[in-house]
């Protein structure tokens, strides 16, 4: 099995580092196209407007200076000698839940993979603050990861649909289990930073924040809430068939 590993964090972030030892225990054929910087947030963009540089790392691994959907595409029709059978795309630093996903970057690259045809599945890892910082368990991604990883390639998955698992902050010996979930539903409670620059001009910055939400029980965030990792099959079809059939009779 070849597998192409990517992710939104960078070529250089932990998670994909804990990802790459995850994934030798699938397979001996693993190759890593990643961004040369930190994409969060950019969802499923395509650098369209600029050159995409291609770095070469060594034999397996490259950096690309372009988003996670750019690192697939790079992969898959330039890189590669052949395409890949499995996209996994993280470990993502904090959870992929909810509204989140639309914004997410490793989501987007296992979107890219799903588009292109390729089994992907999206990993990310839930953290807790300390001080400001982060802490992330990544011991649970390595421990958790390589079975139930196993088990969703087991599964023939329909066309247009991708995985997205993410795994709770907690210590290791407090994971409830696995839950096939939902997408939830989050207050993202973002707003608008004004700050000066030194010529006393403003500037602006998006600042990230949360509701006090109460989701729905079989819910992402729920499951990762109570330290259950969490498994939700996401589709590209985002079409509302239910409201398509309201609008029908209505332009009959």
């Amino acid at each position: 099995m070849r597998i192409l590993l990517t992710n939104d964090d960078g070529i250089h972030a932990e998670g994909l580092s804990v990802l790459e030892r995850v994934a030798r225990q699938l397979s001996d054929d693993v190759w890593v196209i990643a961004p040369e910087t930190d994409q969060s947030g950019l969802a499923h963009s395509l650098t369209l407007s600029n050159p995409l540089r291609l770095r070469k790392i060594d034999d397996r691994h490259f950096a690309v200076s372009g988003t996670p959907t750019d690192c697939v595409i790079m992969g898959v029709k330039h890189v590669m000698p052949e395409p890949p059978d499995l996209v996994l795309s993280g470990v993502n630093s904090g959870s992929n839940t909810a509204d989140d996903v639309t914004y997410s970057g490793t989501i987007a690259a296992a979107i890219e993979g799903t588009l292109l045809g390729i089994k992907s599945i999206a990993l990310s890892q839930e953290y807790n603050l300390n001080g400001g910082a982060r802490v992330l368990p990544w011991e649970i991604v390595e421990e958790r990861a390589p079975a139930v990883l196993k088990k969703v390639l087991g599964v023939e998955l329909a066309k247009g649909v991708l995985v997205n698992i993410n795994f709770p902050s907690c210590q290791a010996s407090e994971i409830a289990g696995t839950r096939v979930t939902v997408q939830g539903k989050l207050s993202h409670g973002l707003a608008i930073e004004e700050r000066q620059d030194g010529r006393g001009l403003p500037y602006y910055w998006l600042r990230y924040g949360r509701g006090k939400d109460v989701p729905a029980e079989n819910s992402d965030v729920a499951a990762i809430r109570n330290n259950f990792i969490s498994i939700t099959p996401l589709q590209l079809d985002l079409t509302a068939h239910e409201m398509r059939a309201v609008l029908e009779e209505t332009f009959v």
